[in-house]
């Protein structure tokens, strides 16, 4: 049987493919030299399913789809607060390679345009490191992120270096204001070898799943930043990512997203799926042409829209049954954001103090929030106070490690699914 997913990912590439507006970097030689007319595109689900069509495997320069990782590698180092001195959060509303710098403080304005992605390149690795081991550090970085080894194009790294004069320029200046200590020379070409990085639309879907799974990778299943770190650089991409054109992106597509001039254009729905498209010809704004369009039908299509949440499940609890003996047994199921749990702690509420005991059965339950575990131990807290032994089968460990379950058994017991 063909997946569906196949299917629409093909249908919609066929439907953008004869979309030729737009044109190939021209500013850079190699660049200008490309073959405007691959088209690609991957998705890549949590669990690491690849789902590709058309030139999915084709090597292609990351260009400044590296931005986000370059800054969430800079994050991991060195906390937020840290990079947050060097470098905004604000869209800036211009072209990514304007000089935007705030007044009073000379940061640049965020991450994702050149001048403030130059700033957590340099701040990755050991402050002693040579340009030589920090390139070794952000390669190792971004070949975390894509589950394989990566490679860096030397041609391209020349090629750019070539005519980097206005990079030049805003590593000038930041480093005038003290933003960063590297000379810029070397910063220039040490950012140039990162943009220079080789990957294809699949490696996009998998380090974008990568962000969009909270930091692990889907498909070596490793760690490769925590959890807070990705939030943050979504956050980031969702409002700074697409450059002068984020609002419309935001509004019409939905999902943080990254683009590059090489054509490339990743993005991450937070828990959902990571996508990957590459199409080299780009629009006024420096973005994929059809790979814009692309990401439009698929948002669309698969209603992928972060505004096009769905509504609150009302039927987390999937059963409530009284035994002979008078025990309680009361079964949860789907997720437990606060919402959901709000609803289930009314329910547990609702039982009457007493000595008779009182099941909680999680087996049903797919995924816990870090809310939804503080609020429920406070139900079952509570309904231990009133009298009842407090029995919970939770066969997937969702309410924490052990270490936090050992420290919960003075008023809880953890049963099997069997004695409940």
């Amino acid at each position: 049987m063909t997946s569906p997913i196949q299917a629409d990912l093909e249908r919609i590439l066929e439907g953008v493919r004869p979309n030729t507006s737009g044109a190939v970097a021209d500013y850079i030689p190699e660049l200008a030299a490309a073959d405007p007319e691959p088209l690609g595109a991957a998705v890549c689900m949590p669990d690491g399913m690849l789902y590709g069509a058309g030139d999915d495997a084709q090597q292609f320069s990351i260009q400044s789809i590296s931005k986000p990782f370059a800054y969430a590698l800079a994050l991991e180092q060195h906390g937020l607060e840290a990079v947050t001195a060097k470098v905004g959060m604000e869209p800036s509303g211009d072209a990514f390679n304007e000089i935007s710098l705030e007044e009073n403080t000379g940061r640049p304005e965020n991450p994702m345009i050149n001048i403030g992605a130059i700033t957590p390149h340099t701040l990755l690795g050991e402050p002693s490191c040579s340009e030589a081991e920090r390139g070794d550090v952000v390669l190792q970085g971004l070949s975390a992120f894509a589950g394989r080894d990566l490679q860096v194009d030397e041609d391209v790294l020349e090629s750019e270096m070539s005519e980097a004069w206005r990079n030049r320029a805003l590593a000038n200046l930041v480093r005038a204001n003290g933003i960063i200590s590297t000379d810029p020379v070397e910063a220039v070409r040490g950012y140039t070898r990162q943009c220079s990085v080789t990957v294809s639309a699949r490696d996009l879907a998998v380090m974008a799943m990568t962000l969009a799974s909270g930091g692990v990778n889907p498909v070596t299943k490793r760690r490769v930043v925590s959890a807070p770190v990705t939030r943050q650089v979504l956050s980031v991409m969702a409002t700074c990512g697409m450059y002068d054109a984020a609002g419309d992106w935001l509004s019409a597509v939905g999902i943080p997203a990254k683009s590059g001039v090489a054509g490339g254009l990743l993005g991450a729905l937070p828990g959902e799926l990571g996508l990957g498209t590459f199409s080299p010809r780009l629009d006024e704004f420096g973005n994929s042409v059809r790979g814009v369009k692309a990401f439009q039908e698929l948002s669309s299509a698969w209603n992928l829209h972060l505004m096009m949440t769905p509504p609150p499940s009302l039927d987390v609890i999937g059963r409530r049954s009284v035994s002979r003996l008078g025990r309680t047994r009361v079964a949860l199921q789907g997720a437990l954001d606060f919402t959901s749990t709000e609803l289930a702690m009314r329910h547990l509420a609702g039982i009457a103090p007493g000595k008779g005991d009182v099941v909680v059965d999680l087996s049903g339950v797919s995924t816990i929030f870090a809310v939804g575990a503080r609020m429920l131990v406070q139900a079952l807290q509570q309904l231990d106070a009133e009298g009842h032994r407090v029995l919970v089968v939770d066969p997937h460990g969702r309410l924490g490690d052990d270490k936090t379950e050992r420290s919960r058994r003075s008023y809880l017991r953890m049963i099997s699914a069997d004695e409940a």
